[in-house]
């Protein structure tokens, strides 16, 4: 029996908050990306984290530079919300050659399954060159409900996270094979698209 190999990956993980950048109280969203990420893929990553503050053109020279440095899928949490200081989508649309709007009404669906104030996130995902720029929701809690989707108590899809239809993209758009574990969240791809092992 031969040994399966992935496909290395990189991913961009970043904070977007003021108060954690200047150290009043400790970040929890990069810790919560990146132990998911790690649980939910198969493959080996390496993570290029940063946390920086609710500025519109820091935001954009963030992205631009992780894309730069090879990443094929950036995630961003915080700034998505309606409060003067929240641009983080405005700061993602900006660097974007095509937008994705689906991740952002999938992910209003099922925050919605939880808080009616849901309707006030405004999270976005764009492509620009070959990567995937997701904007997600601050809190760990929501960071993962919103990739993993909500199962029944049987174990059943009640509705989809987002990162089932993630892998597939970063296919399209020219990235690395990206192989979920089925038991954190399954990707989807057309059957024509599965790499046979």
């Amino acid at each position: 029996m031969t040994d399966i190999t992935y496909d290395a990956v990189k991913i961009g993980i970043v904070s977007i908050s003021d108060r954690a950048s200047t150290g009043v109280y400790e970040d929890k969203g990069l810790p919560a990306l990146q132990d998911w990420l790690t649980r939910a893929l198969h493959n080996p990553i390496t993570f290029e984290p940063r946390l920086i503050p609710d500025e519109k053109e820091r935001i954009s020279a963030t992205l631009i530079a992780l894309v730069d440095a090879g990443c094929n899928l950036v995630l961003t949490t915080g700034g998505t919300g309606p409060a003067l200081r929240d641009v983080t989508p405005e700061a993602t649309l900006a660097v974007a050659d095509k937008e994705m709007p689906g991740f952002g009404e999938q992910m209003r669906q099922i925050s919605l399954k939880f808080v009616p104030t849901a309707i006030l996130s405004r999270q976005v995902a764009v492509i620009r060159g070959q990567s995937l720029i997701i904007n997600l929701p601050g809190q760990p809690k929501s960071i993962a409900e919103t990739l993993e989707g909500l199962k029944d108590a049987s174990g059943q899809s009640v509705v989809h996270g987002i990162f089932a239809a993630v892998p597939y993209c970063v296919d399209l758009i020219g990235g690395p094979y990206m192989e979920t574990r089925d038991e954190v969240c399954k990707a989807f791809r057309p059957k024509t698209a599965i790499r046979q092992r």
